[in-house]
């Protein structure tokens, strides 16, 4: 299980989390340095990852890729048909396979491109809309996705015929926008508020706001419903999006702004109920944690493991490794993170 963060200084970081005690009372995790490297020339604005691979994309204009199993950079994407900084990275993974079909991304200037993984080669490239896009998520199904852009409007994009098939102007502007893993439901970030949407028509549900009134800056879905948020409030809230109450929240859980949140294990039908189900933090003042959210309830919660980067980090994600397959991008030669390290001074 890897988690991968980007930072304002344009270095990417890569951790392993490893089990260093079982026992029946309690769990401990560390944080493995995997690779610290100076991908970009500017800063990091979004990561993505699935099973081995994963991406990085900057206000350089730029995506690059790294392989997690090798702790390998696989160099970069430069196919975007318009130089404009990367916002958003997603990578879609059909059920069945434990390695990502394809990658989207999307910036600046409104424009989405879509690649295949296998290799990596630009597929579709097109603007749906003419702003920056803030937020991109794929349904499950892998042919549709929710886009929600700096003007305030809201679209739904066709990923098979690479369109766009429906626009809004929303008249307040999202800055999140995330599918729930059925794809049935969605929600969409304002501010200090998260809408609980259906799919199918995109009808409001539900409204759910943060508390402390402070920015929601990050979100990610979990099981049965259930939507984690952090934000400028530094508490991790777990909310329940079917009852449209808080479900328990960790307060204190940074010293500073949370900027990426991600679900690190879901329990499955060959888990055990007992399993940890932990998810990851990443805050503007360097730190990352990992939180075992069963023990949310109890005072004090303490995070199963935690490491700094000394860095202004910008986005969060997570990937458990199922699949050893490496990606490969045309010809190129994959380069050791630390050879390149060493290259960059």
């Amino acid at each position: 299980m890897s988690i991968i963060a980007g930072s304002y200084e344009r270095f990417i970081w890569g951790f392993r989390l490893k089990p260093t005690k079982h026992d029946a009372d309690n769990q401990t995790l560390t944080l493995s340095p995997l690779f610290s490297y100076p991908s970009h020339i500017s800063p990091i604005t979004t990561v993505a990852c699935s099973g081995p691979a994963a991406a990085s994309g900057g206000s350089d204009d730029t995506i690059h890729l790294y392989d997690l199993p090798s702790a390998s950079s696989l160099g970069s994407l430069l196919d975007h048909n318009h130089a404009a900084s990367i916002t958003a990275l997603s990578f879609y993974t059909p059920s069945s396979l434990s390695f990502p079909r394809n990658l989207i991304s999307a910036a600046a200037d409104g424009s989405v491109a879509i690649f295949d993984t296998d290799p990596f080669v630009l597929l579709k490239s097109f603007r749906p809309h003419k702003k920056a896009v803030n937020d991109l998520a794929i349904h499950p199904s892998g042919k549709l996705a929710l886009a929600v852009y700096r003007d305030e409007f809201f679209a739904m994009l066709n990923l098979v015929r690479g369109k766009r098939s429906f626009c809004c102007r929303l008249g307040l502007e999202a800055s999140l926008v995330k599918f729930d893993p059925s794809g049935e439901r969605f929600f969409m970030v304002v501010s200090n508020k998260v809408g609980v949407h259906q799919s199918e028509d995109a009808k409001l549900l539900l409204e759910l706001e943060n508390p402390s009134r402070k920015r929601i800056l990050c979100a990610a879905p979990g099981e049965s419903g259930t939507l984690f948020t952090g934000g400028e409030d530094r508490a991790i809230t777990a909310w329940d999006t079917n009852s449209g109450k808080l479900a328990y929240s960790i307060e204190d859980a940074h010293p500073a702004r949370i900027k990426g949140i991600v679900v690190l294990t879901r329990n499955d039908s060959d888990g055990s109920l007992e399993d940890p189900y932990l998810i990851g933090s990443a805050s503007s003042d360097g730190g990352i944690r990992v939180w075992d959210v069963r023990m949310a309830a109890k005072e004090n919660t303490k995070p199963l493991a935690e490491t700094n980067t000394k860095s202004r980090l910008t986005c969060l994600a997570g990937s458990a490794l199922k699949s050893m397959r490496r990606p490969q991008i045309g010809k190129q030669q994959a380069q050791k993170l630390d050879e390149g390290d060493e290259n960059s001074e």
